[in-house]
């Protein structure tokens, strides 16, 4: 059958687009890790193209887990109990990913918050794949 023919090298040319793009990847990776720790180490040619691209900075106090029924009962007022202790360091996370700890400060009277541990550029690729 034709149409099957057809299936076969679509499927074929997938499969191929797959694995280039799986092995551009991964040697992006590697190139980053073999160029050394820092930022300054990396080629800023090939930086360029992601500077830009903004990213979601979010700041996680702790976490708790509760019934949908105690989730229904909160009303203003209500106090959730987190994991952490009182003093504990934030979690600093990028998309999702956690990069570093710190603490609330004020500036401004805005909240802000002041990095205390910050984990290497290579931790960061690392926690990547």
């Amino acid at each position: 059958m034709a149409g099957d023919d057809d299936t076969d090298d679509w499927a074929d040319a997938m499969n191929e687009q797959a694995a280039a793009e799986a092995q551009a990847q991964a040697a992006s990776m590697e190139s980053l890790k073999e160029e050394g720790e820092g930022l300054k180490d990396v080629d800023t040619d090939k930086l360029d193209v992601i500077l830009d691209i903004p990213v979601s900075l979010s700041m996680e106090v702790g976490r708790t887990q509760i019934p949908i029924r105690s989730l229904l009962q909160l009303t203003q007022g209500s106090v959730v109990e987190l994991d952490r202790l009182a003093g504990e360091p934030l979690d600093v996370m990028v998309n999702g990913t956690m990069i570093a700890h710190g603490e609330v400060v004020v500036v401004n009277e805005k909240y802000g918050i002041r990095l205390t541990d910050v984990m290497s550029p290579a931790e960061r690729i690392q926690k990547l794949k």
